[in-house]
Parts: structure tokens; C-alpha cells; sequence
């Protein structure tokens, strides 16, 4: 199972493993990006399976995001690692059928497909995030943390900073913030005022 962000559900994909009487012990998870298969639930799994093991996946999205990374894990699990991957969503990705030329030929179309549509999603939704976060942008909303206010006794610690009567660590200190912080603002005013 896999989710992109860890406020996502992962509901719809562990009901379809209950349904199928899959242990818990047996279901791995990962809650992160399925750009790449650097995922540690993942690789656990791919570790403990053997030999006519068998591997079911909601949908092929849930497997990855990347068209050629999902070909290529396709093809270590079924041809190196000889276990069988079931696509619940998409019954033609069954590799316990069709073994001949045929239904191979088949399966390997329908899943050069889902892996392209796949990608393609993902390169969509970051697509519409970029988009997302211009808007927003436009509209004069800002990201990331709001800005630290200055200390009332900000001016008088950076004059004795800049005066060299204490260091960039003492007048930090005595501001209550971060050196960088300290620093960030001091050069602010200090561009201000040129």
C-alpha cells in the first residue's frame, strides 16, 4: 500500500487486502511519494519475498509514479525474484494467467499504459500544485513560517553589535532569537537605511 502524504487514507486500499483475508503482518505501507521506489516499507517487502510469493496492489499508481522505475521493478519481482503481482483494479494485470506469449504480450501492454498514465498523473499533479502555489502567490499569500516581530530592544543590541561591544552571539542571545535571525534582520535595516 503506499499514500503520497500522511494526511491521505490509506482506507480503501487496506479494505481491498482485508477482503482477500491478506494477515496484517503481510500488508506493508508507505506514506510517501511514489516518484521512486526509495521507500523503506517497500523494500522490506521486496527483501522478504521469495519465489512464487504473491504481490497484490490496489492499482498500479499505488505501486509507483515513474514509468520507467515501475517497468523495471515489474520486471525484477516477476522475471529475477519469480513471484506473481496481482493489480486488483485491473484484472488483466494478473501474472498468474496468460502465461503464454499472448496473455505475456497483453499484460505487458497494460501495464506499459498504466505506468505511462501513471507518470503522467503525477507530472499533472505537480503540474497543478506549481499552478496552485502562483495564484496564491499572486493574491499576496505567503508561505512557510510568518516572520519573527523585532524585539523592542532590537536597535540598542544592534548598535552595540555593530560597535563591536558584543559579539553577533551575545546580541542574538539577548534578543531572543537565532543568530541567523539576528543577522537577517540586522542587514534588513542596515540595507534600509542606504
Amino acid at each position: 500500500m503506499r499514500v503520497s502524504s500522511r494526511d491521505q487514507n490509506e482506507d480503501r486500499q487496506l479494505v481491498a487486502l482485508q477482503e482477500l483475508n491478506i494477515p496484517g503482518q503481510n500488508v506493508y505501507m508507505d506514506k510517501q511519494s511514489g516518484k521512486d521506489f526509495e521507500r523503506p516499507q517497500y523494500k522490506k517487502l521486496v527483501r522478504k519475498m521469495k519465489k512464487d510469493d504473491l504481490l497484490y496492489i490496489k492499482s498500479i499508481d499505488r505501486l509507483g509514479r515513474n514509468y520507467e522505475e515501475i517497468l523495471e521493478q515489474w520486471r525484477i519481482l516477476t522475471k529475477e525474484k519469480g513471484i506473481d503481482i496481482v493489480v486488483l483494479d485491473m484484472p488483466l494485470l494478473d501474472t498468474r494467467r496468460g502465461k503464454d506469449l499472448m496473455g505475456t504480450f497483453l499484460s505487458d501492454i497494460v501495464l506499459q499504459v498504466l505506468s505511462f498514465v501513471a507518470e503522467n498523473e503525477r507530472t499533472n499533479i505537480r503540474q497543478r500544485q506549481a499552478e496552485g502555489i502562483a495564484a496564491a502567490k499572486a493574491r499576496g499569500v505567503r508561505f512557510g513560517r510568518p516572520p519573527r516581530p523585532v524585539p523592542e530592544n532590537f536597535h540598542t543590541v544592534h548598535q552595540a553589535w555593530r560597535s563591536k561591544k558584543i559579539s553577533l552571539t551575545q546580541a542574538a542571545a539577548i534578543c531572543g532569537l537565532p543568530r541567523g535571525t539576528f543577522y537577517t534582520k540586522a542587514r534588513k535595516i542596515e540595507d534600509s537605511k542606504s
